[in-house]
């Protein structure tokens, strides 16, 4: 995977852990006003319940192309062994010594 998949993946895992954020919030605010009555405060609270239903089916399409692209690099990950499996087990060694070194530095 590419340095700019990379980031465009942690760039959609964030606004993903974002979007859940503000969903959540915006639920306890609806809960909160539910006593509150009028009709700009009904207008409101109809118009933010559906944004939050949009919010929620857009995470929902974020959150499975999030999945779907870990899947493809799993997938090219696992291909990649396959193929080139002494090349693998050289790159995962060399790694591990690599990790005991700098914990052994400790």
């Amino acid at each position: 995977m590419t340095d700019y998949s990379e980031a465009t993946l942690a760039t959609k895992e964030k606004l993903a852990a974002d979007l859940r954020l503000v969903i959540a919030d915006a639920e306890e605010l609806l809960q909160i006003t539910s006593s509150q009555t009028g009709d700009k405060v009904a207008e409101l609270r109809a118009r933010v319940a559906e944004n939050l239903r949009v919010a929620r089916a857009k995470l929902s399409d974020a959150d499975a192309a999030i999945r779907d692209k870990a899947r493809e690099a799993a997938r090219a990950t696992d291909d990649y062994v396959h193929e080139n499996p002494w090349r693998s087990i050289g790159i995962a060694a060399g790694a591990g010594l690599l990790v005991g070194l700098l914990i052994g530095r400790r």
